[in-house]
């Protein structure tokens, strides 16, 4: 006779981390505590968003089924450790670049790799991205920068950052001004990008090139996208799959960007797109 012990979740919330660039990382940790040590899956939002946007808990909680699961705030998203919920923070969000959120996932992988408290149940030699959107650039190229990243997923990612209206437009105007602002449609906020945001990226050029960092990628990769996304055309998807060494491409067939998702997110269940995304994630990683 077998029996099976049921091992309730710890969601822990909010844990600080100091991070490389004078702000904290605020990041959330998803896991059964069973002394046993598991795949760690590590999850970057994209452009305007947070750890918590949406349904993204509730992701958490389906992945962290079968990994040690950390979403976590980049330190200049907007959100602050009192609020990590939207932007209270525009000074920050407007002084973010690639370069500090490249940082920020280094300092997280650091940290799953030589913290004490969860030592029992993070797998640090089984290491996996996933990244939304932005976040999809931003963790293809850690992948290919660090070796200690097995495995890697993007959903809606992007994969070129030189094309993104954060980069783009009238740059004259936008030196001379020092700033440039973008509506958060939601929030009705005007978020300020600094031209310090296009002198990262001339000065970084090559490093931020998700086509260059994807071609040398020598693990697996899985591209999830929606064929209805209309902020991220099914054709980075596409684009990302043409450089990929070991890329699997899954269209999940009439999705948004968000994968149906919304904010705030007051359902108890996830939305049928991301649903699917979840079970092509545990696939792709063998749960």
């Amino acid at each position: 006779m077998s029996f099976f012990i049921f091992i309730p979740m710890e969601k822990i919330k909010n844990i600080i981390i100091e991070g490389k660039h004078g702000k904290p990382i605020v990041l959330d940790a998803f896991f059964s505590r069973n002394e046993q040590p598991k795949p760690t899956l590590i999850f970057c939002h994209g452009y305007k968003g947070f750890k918590d946007w949406g349904a993204w808990n509730l992701m958490a909680e389906a992945l962290a089924e079968d990994a040690f699961f950390i979403k976590f705030n980049f330190s200049h998203n907007g959100g602050t450790v009192e609020q990590p919920i939207d932007f209270p923070d525009l000074e920050a969000f407007g002084n973010n670049n690639y370069t500090k959120e490249l940082d920020d996932l280094k300092t997280v992988i650091d940290w799953c790799c030589s913290n004490n408290q969860f030592k029992n149940e993070i797998n640090s030699d089984s290491i996996s991205l996933i990244g939304h959107s932005r976040g999809g650039g931003i963790v293809c190229i850690k992948a290919a920068e660090d070796a200690r990243i097995k495995q890697v997923i993007t959903l809606g990612g992007v994969s070129n950052f030189g094309k993104r209206s954060s980069t783009i437009g009238d740059l004259e105007q936008w030196r001379r001004d020092g700033v440039k602002y973008v509506l958060n449609g939601r929030t009705k906020q005007q978020m300020p990008h600094y031209y310090q945001f296009y002198q990262d990226f001339k000065a970084n050029e090559e490093r931020f090139s998700i086509e260059r960092a994807v071609k040398k990628l020598e693990i697996p990769f899985c591209i999830i996208h929606g064929n209805a996304d209309t902020s991220i055309l099914i054709n980075e998807a596409e684009n990302l799959h043409s450089w990929g060494l070991h890329s699997e491409l899954h269209v999940i067939d009439e999705a948004d960007h968000v994968f149906g998702a919304k904010h705030p997110w007051d359902k108890d269940e996830l939305p049928s797109h991301l649903e699917d995304v979840v079970s092509i994630c545990k696939s792709f990683l063998g749960n």
